[in-house]
């Protein structure tokens, strides 16, 4: 049917409504709907008119009568998709673009113009036939050229590719496939005398729904499971293996759990120098249904179960290969690492192994390095490879030295090639092309922000440079330089200009860090993280940051260690993070002193900003883990957890508070200022996908600082906030609670917006601190269309805030209690456009408040007023100067 409009549209005859339906009709339709349902309703006439008489649009699918087996496994199975509707409603707009598109197609003549370029192509590159450097420049551009054309022949013009979706044709005969393979699923599922049916219900202008029908009927359990093993020796390593079988009594039949358990056998026995054994060799020769469900043992107790219970037993066989007696074990044999020069490993690779009498030849443990007159450490080389001489053969030693070796970011590619068999011993050949010693980069940007309505540009730019394998303990050596010029709303508005709360900051920040591939630690303790990918990093930072109200600057040196047990799982030991903080006067006078003024009834309130403005210094160490099952670019279920346990100024607890204020001269106004605290923080993420590029996410957050010691609180950077473009997205940065507290107070009221008095729309000028967070988001993502990059859609609700663990008279509502706090959670909506270019993501979000805890307040006429559900009183008319506006966040990547 498409390569008949096609050729309709190749021929510019448009597509017109079929004579059957008459000017009367039209009238009808005209009464009956509003005029964006009549343009649909048009829209699928005109494409009916091009049908013919046996062919439907394919308008839903449904799954009914499933109990136990998920609707999403059975949906998965499904390759036929409807056009995508709005909201479940008959409307496409897709279908409508690619119709648009349609009609100014022709797709013969797309078809022509790649011939004639192809050919125009061919003819150009025999003329150049023996001038590599001038072909390479002409596979270059008629590449581009090319592969735009093929792609208008085969997919369609732009606002069919781009914009429009191709329109969803019923076939019986894929209804019926579809019945057989979700019949076939739900035996595989143990599940064997299902039934899968479908039923059709046409629906008006040649629309037609697909119902699935699933009786699942009486699943059948595994009661025995035997192993029939021919080789002794494999036969012990299975039978001592049964706690880790993916084949469980009781369970109920799974063909996946029976794939996994070959799978599970194959990578044991691997591991045990079995490198030629295969899946193959394992056969479930008898899987024996048996319907009576109350057996003699069942009757007796021996047997869990039930009266309708179906039973299953299966006999799994592994066979010897053919003509032998056993399966033949390998060991390694010699191990040869050789460093090239060149871009890929394999090229030079000799089919035998050859030693080298060069200077640049050393053996260690039996192993040969060919280090190709480059200074690499050999011992930490040695650790990497897991691969000795006259050991078993191991798959994962195998997996885990490409592995290791990969991650020292010292080598553009990693090859492990067995060259020769003989005797059953594999002479292992691992080549490695190293990255270049010295790299520099230079990366730019530009920043916005958004305030009531205003945009205020901003921009960034960064040098980094990178040196190899520095001191020839394949270390890297990192330093970088950041310069950025950025918006940022201040703490108080200029005195000079009352209705201006927004600056220009200026940051310079230095960096350099030092990465080693092990643990420095004394001692062999440090030789146990050898096959988890160890790395010791130490940094020192210096960081300036320059704008009216205040001028800070922060020198901070650290030393971590990390590792990497699996793919998923990650450890981070910061053994020291020691930070010197300092603080000044603005770039100008009138703000700073407006500043300092602001601080002091902060002060006075009972706050701890005060002390982040002044010379302080913290020290702390933490311990970090992250499970992260989450990958870029793939819709599939997946988790991301990250725990953290800080202390800070832990060492200080052996001196009495006496002295380290006589140590660091510190007074209630001078002084160098230092903290004691504890810290814990969680983050719990979830995705979910719904279809192939629609994604359900949902996040947690949570965390709690106690501060104890002379200050009772913690550094300004250690403490909570709520707010912002990866948190409550209705708010601006670190601007929601501490509890119901006011955004900003003036003797105790709330200040509102200057710009908008008569609207009452709170000033948000102060960063409001927590000690404890409770935060949550969740977010339904989808593609919309593709324009340059995959843009996509969102549809976000966060909730959460801060609150203070001390109770403060000053400031009523802050503190967390259990029997308030949940009125005290703020709520915030929105929808947003994200444009993912795969290398990275601009992400932009509109979020309105629907519950503000702030908002219940005494006004000018000292009537107390009760807004905190807000929701209502927002406007599209007054998007920026209403009482809830609309706040724009701009990120680079996902939220969360």
């Amino acid at each position: 049917m498409i390569k008949r409009m096609n050729r309709a549209a190749g021929r510019s005859v448009e597509c017109k409504m079929n004579r059957a339906v008459g000017r009367n009709n039209r009238r009808h339709c005209l009464q009956r709907y509003s005029i964006f349902f009549i343009l649909h309703s048009s829209f699928i006439l005109c494409l009916s008119g091009c049908l013919s008489s046996k062919e439907y649009l394919l308008t839903s699918q449904a799954i009914r009568g499933n109990r136990t087996i998920p609707s999403e496994a059975l949906e998965s199975l499904i390759p036929q998709k409807p056009n995508r509707r709005i909201l479940g409603l008959p409307i496409t707009p897709p279908l409508w673009f690619y119709q648009l598109g349609l009609r100014r197609y022709d797709r013969g003549a797309a078809l022509r113009e790649l011939q004639d370029k192809t050919n125009e192509f061919e003819q150009q590159s025999q003329q150049l036939a023996g001038q590599p450097e001038a072909l390479k420049v002409l596979n270059r551009r008629y590449g581009r050229q090319l592969k735009r054309l093929r792609l208008r022949a085969e997919e369609g013009n732009w606002v069919m590719r781009s914009l429009g979706e191709p329109p969803s044709y019923f076939a019986e005969a894929d209804a019926k496939a579809n019945a057989v393979k979700m019949q076939k699923y739900l035996s595989d599922k143990g599940f064997f005398n299902a039934q899968a049916s479908y039923k059709l219900d046409t629906l008006r202008r040649r629309q037609i729904r697909v119902n699935y029908l699933i009786k699942e009927n009486a699943g059948f359990y595994l009661r025995n499971i035997t192993y029939q093993i021919a080789d002794p020796r494999v036969d012990s390593i299975v039978r001592q293996s049964f706690d880790q079988s993916r084949l469980k009594v009781g369970e109920r039949f799974d063909f996946e759990n029976m794939s996994g358990e070959r799978l599970r056998i194959e990578s044991l026995l691997r591991d045990q120098g079995y490198y030629t054994f295969s899946r193959q060799y394992i056969r479930a020769t008898d899987v024996d249904t048996i319907r009576r469900g109350n057996d003699r043992r069942y009757y007796q107790g021996l047997e869990p179960g039930d009266s309708t219970r179906r039973n299953v037993d299966i006999a799994l066989q592994i066979v010897n290969p053919p003509g032998k007696s056993a399966h033949p074990i390998y060991h390694v044999g010699e191990v040869e690492m050789q460093i090239n020069s060149g871009d890929d490993p394999s090229v030079g690779a000799a089919p035998n192994i050859a030693h080298s009498a060069t200077g640049d030849t050393v053996s260690r443990n039996n192993i040969m390095y060919l280090l190709g007159n480059r200074d690499m450490s050999v011992r930490l080389l040695d650790s990497k490879i897991l691969l000795r001489p006259n050991q078993l053969y191991s798959q994962a030693n195998y997996r885990d030295t490409q592995r290791q070796l990969f991650l020292l970011n010292q080598f553009k590619f990693v090859n492990l090639n067995f060259i020769d068999t003989t005797n059953r011993r594999l002479q292992t050949l691992i080549t490695a092309t190293p990255l270049d010693k010295y790299e520099a980069t230079a990366e730019g940007g530009i920043t916005g922000l958004l305030y009531q309505g205003q945009g205020y540009p901003g921009g960034f730019g960064s040098l980094v440079f990178r040196v190899r394998n520095m001191f020839g303990g394949l270390e890297t050596f990192e330093t970088s330089v950041r310069f950025g010029i950025e918006a940022q709303t201040g703490f108080v508005s200029d005195p000079d200009n009352p209705g201006t709360s927004v600056y220009s900051s200026q940051e310079l920040g230095v960096s350099s860090s030092l990465i080693f591939p092990q643990i420095l630690f004394p001692g062999a303790f440090r030789f146990r993280f050898n096959r988890y990918a160890p790395r010791t990093q130490v940094s020192l930072s210096f960081n300036n940051s320059f704008r009216p109200d205040f001028r800070r600057s922060l020198l901070r040196a650290t030393m971590a260690y990390n590792w990497q047990t699996t793919a998923a799982k990650q450890f981070s030991f910061l053994i020291a993070d020691i930070n010197l903080i300092n603080a000044g006067d603005g770039t100008s006078t009138a703000i700073s002193k407006a500043f300092q003024d602001q601080l002091q009834i902060l002060r006075d309130q009972g706050s701890t900003v005060y002390l982040s403005f002044r010379r302080s210094l913290s020290s702390s160490f933490s311990f970090a883990y992250t499970y992260n099952t989450n990958t870029p670019g793939q819709n599939r279920r997946a988790n991301f957890l990250r725990t953290v346990v800080e202390s800070g100024g832990t060492t200080l607890n052996f001196f009495k508070d006496a002295q380290l204020r006589k140590l660091f001269n510190t007074t209630d106004s001078t002084g160098l200022q230092y903290y004691k605290y504890l810290r814990f923080n969680v983050d719990y993420r979830h995705y979910i996908p719904l279809r192939a590029r629609t994604t359900f996410a949902f996040r947690v957050n949570t965390g709690l600082v106690y501060g104890y010691g002379s200050n009772r609180t913690a550094p300004y950077e250690k403490l909570f906030f709520a707010g912002g473009s990866n948190s409550i997205r209705a708010w601006y940065p670190r601007r929601v609670g501490p509890g119901s507290e006011w955004p900003q107070t003036k003797d105790g009221k709330p200040v509102f917006n200057p710009d908008y008095p008569d609207s009452e729309q709170f000033l948000y000028t102060v960063e409001k601190p927590g000690d404890m967070l409770i935060e949550g988001s969740a977010e339904l993502r989808g593609r919309l269309f593709h324009l340059g990059a995959d843009v996509n859609g969102a549809i976000f609700i966060d909730a959460g805030n801060v609150w203070t663990l001390s109770n403060n008279s000053t400031r009523p509502g802050t503190v967390f209690r259990f029997g308030t706090f949940i009125p005290q959670i703020a709520v915030g909506t929105g929808v947003g456009l994200r444009f993912d270019f795969s290398f990275f993501v601009i992400r932009f979000d509109g979020g309105i408040k629907v519950w503000d805890p702030a908002r219940r307040f005494v006004n000018s006429e000292n009537q107390e007023v009760d807004e905190r559900f807000i929701l209502p009183k927002f406007s599209l008319r007054q998007l920026s100067s209403g009482p809830n506006p609309l706040i724009i966040n701009f990120g680079i990547g996902y939220p969360f």
